[in-house]
Formats: C-alpha cells, sequence, structure tokens
C-alpha cells in the first residue's frame, strides 16, 4: 500500500473513531444520533447491494431507511408506534410497485430491518441497561455521569477495534489454518485467537483500571472476561456472515463511503452481531446473579 493511501486511510479511520467516541460518550442524545446515522448509511447500503433496478427503487429504499431509523430509536414508544405504521404501509406498497419478485423485493426490505434495524436498536438498550445496574447512592454522588450513558458502549465498540486489530496482526504473522475458507479465504484460527487473546487482556485492564467512567461490574474479572470472549466470537461471525453476503453478491466491498476501508456496512458488520450478543449476555449474566 503507497504512502498516500495509507495516509488517506489513517485519517478516515480516526475520524471513524472520533464520530462513535463522541456520540457515546454524549448520553442518550448522542447514542440516538448515532443509531440514527449508522441506520440511515447501513439501509441505502444494503439496498444498493441487494437491488437490481435501484431507480425503480427509490421509494422503497427510502420508507426502508426510515423504518431502520425508526427501529433503532424504538427504545421510545414514539418510533416504535410509527414503524409499525411504516411496516403496514410498505407491504400496501407493494401492491402497487407492480414489481415482477414482490417476495424477494418484501424480502429484502424485511432482511433490512433484521439485520441492521434490531441490532442497533439492541446497541441503544446496552447503555441503559449499564445505567439501570448501579444504584441510586452512586449517582447521587457522582451526578455528571448520569448525563452520559455511554462509557460502556464505547468500551463495546473499542473491544471490536482491539478484535480486529489482534486478529489482523497473529493472522498476519503466524496464520497457516484457515478459520473458514469457503466464505473468508484470509481469516485463520491463529488470527481469531489472536484477537480473542488481546481482547482478555484489554477485558482485563478494564476490570481493574476502568474507573469511576466504567462502574459496571468493575473488580468482576468474570464477567468481563466473558464479555472479550463474546466480543470476540459473534464480532467474528459478524464479519463472517456480511462476507457471505458480499461473496453471494459478488461485491469486494458494501461500498466505498469510508476511503480505504470500504463502506458502512464492512466497519458495523462485527457490531450488528455484537450488539445483540452482549444485550443476550448482559441480561445472562443479571439472571445469574441474582439467583
Amino acid at each position: 500500500m503507497d504512502l498516500k493511501k495509507l495516509l488517506v486511510r489513517s485519517i478516515s479511520g480516526l475520524l471513524y473513531v472520533a464520530i462513535i467516541s463522541v456520540c457515546c460518550l454524549s448520553g442518550t442524545i448522542g447514542i440516538s444520533v448515532l443509531a440514527t446515522i449508522l441506520a440511515c448509511l447501513a439501509t441505502v447500503e444494503f439496498a444498493k447491494m441487494c437491488r437490481e433496478n435501484e431507480s425503480r427503487n427509490i421509494p422503497v429504499v427510502i420508507l426502508d431507511t426510515v423504518m431502520c431509523v425508526l427501529m433503532a430509536n424504538s427504545v421510545y414508544v414514539i418510533p416504535l408506534i410509527i414503524w409499525v405504521a411504516c411496516l403496514i404501509g410498505r407491504l400496501v406498497l407493494e401492491l402497487y410497485m407492480e414489481n415482477p419478485r414482490p417476495v424477494k423485493n418484501l424480502s429484502h426490505s424485511l432482511m433490512a430491518q433484521i439485520y441492521i434495524g434490531v441490532p442497533l436498536l439492541l446497541m441503544t438498550l446496552i447503555p441503559v441497561m449499564a445505567y439501570m445496574t448501579l444504584d441510586d447512592k452512586w449517582y447521587a454522588n457522582n451526578s455528571s455521569w448520569t448525563m452520559s450513558f455511554g462509557p460502556f458502549l464505547l468500551v463495546v465498540f473499542i473491544l471490536i477495534w482491539i478484535n480486529d486489530t489482534g486478529a489482523f496482526l497473529a493472522g498476519s504473522l503466524f496464520g497457516h489454518h484457515k478459520l473458514f475458507e469457503r466464505i473468508s479465504p484470509k481469516k485463520t484460527w491463529e488470527g481469531f485467537f489472536g484477537g480473542l487473546i488481546f481482547n482478555l487482556i484489554a477485558s482485563a485492564l478494564f476490570c481493574y483500571f476502568g474507573g469511576e467512567q466504567i462502574p459496571l461490574f468493575q473488580g468482576n474479572l468474570g464477567f468481563w472476561l466473558g464479555l472479550g470472549t463474546t466480543v470476540t466470537i459473534f464480532g467474528t461471525w459478524g464479519d463472517l456472515v456480511e462476507s457471505l453476503m458480499k461473496r453471494s453478491l459478488d461485491l469486494k466491498d458494501s461500498g466505498n463511503l469510508i476511503p480505504g476501508h470500504g463502506g458502512i456496512l464492512d466497519r458495523i458488520d462485527s457490531l450488528l452481531l455484537v450488539a445483540p450478543a452482549v444485550f443476550v449476555y448482559y441480561l445472562c449474566f443479571q439472571l445469574i446473579s441474582v439467583f
């Protein structure tokens, strides 16, 4: 890779990280803005990947995008109600589209809701769950943090990035045994375990040195090591799922939105499986803690 491409890739990557960090640390409004931006960009990109005749489906793409944005913000009641109305409207709209393959068209729309909208909704719920864990006494003494529920969500993003970095380094240096050659020939078992080791180390550091900014289960090493493992496993699966879709559509990248990094789906593919997995992991850990 030449220096110019490396510089462009580095700058766009840093900008992407900065935007996510600022949104995560800006409270519920920032997280909602992040979910909205990701939903808009990812849904439009997903539609371009799947639909052959883009111009004919512009109304559908717009409606799908609106629905994904509403789904991503359905932690609030009003967006959920509007989403239900839009879903009915989407089904009715197909009656008037005169599309020769209505089932395929509807499948793309509903897949966007499941693949993009639902995970982003669960992403917005992750910091809410972290907020609900802490007792009222802690909040009374740390009122400035109550306006920003996002440090734990940012940690989830950081673990995804650390896993990707560790997997790349270990795979490049030691990779020989293919992880899933049919879908992603470059991924190796050495890379997978490298990412896992990096994540376990990072999780242990967050456990003991997260401080007051990351109070969730502070000092509970079991919770944090389980979190790091969950992010690694489901982050890898998320990457493979998107690779499967791109391979079936003969695409190298999902788009070209982020210079040097491909499309937005290429950047959040891990998140789309990690967010639901972390949500379920957290709930399971809470139930185990109760009993």
